[in-house]
């Protein structure tokens, strides 16, 4: 058994997509990057990586990398659970906090579980997702931008 730990954040900007948990989340600002910028994706990528002692997300999908401009994160995190079984070990549970002032994404946490759930090929209630304000402190209070935490265990199998 092995833990990982995985952290993102992402500016936040007028008029852009706002993709978090691998969906759309319709909001009048969205987080911009190299990717789609889904910085819920991006941790967990981060936490499974680390958990198996395989680097972080920009070893192996670098921002410098044109072909990934724009790539849907879903993908990067397909090829990291490939990764992951590829050195032997299986998602045990994803357990996350994403730290964002607005939009409320209560709605959408059961859409966004059953989708990475879907990705990771593990049962929905292997996937925890909250979310919490940083009551208007910080960049984040001023909606300037967006983080997420992802904590994860990985077994041999």
């Amino acid at each position: 058994m092995r833990t990982g730990l995985g952290f993102d954040v992402h500016q936040l900007v007028d008029n852009a997509p706002f993709t978090l948990g691998g969906i759309r989340i319709p909001h009048r600002k969205g987080a911009v990057g190299h990717s789609d910028a889904d910085v819920l994706v991006h941790a967990i990528c981060d936490a499974l990586l680390g958990a198996a002692n395989l680097g972080d997300i920009g070893v192996h999908f670098p921002d410098s990398d044109p072909a990934l401009k724009g790539v849907d994160s879903k993908i990067l995190l397909q090829k990291v659970v490939r990764l992951i079984t590829q050195k032997g070990y299986r998602i045990v549970n994803v357990d996350t906090t994403v730290c964002l002032q607005q939009p409320k994404i209560r709605p959408y946490i059961l859409q966004m579980q059953e989708m990475l759930a879907y990705v990771m090929s593990i049962p929905s209630d292997s996937v925890s997702i909250k979310a919490t304000t940083t009551e208007n402190l910080g960049f984040t209070g001023r909606e300037e931008g967006v983080s997420a935490y992802a904590i994860v265990l990985i077994a041999g199998f």
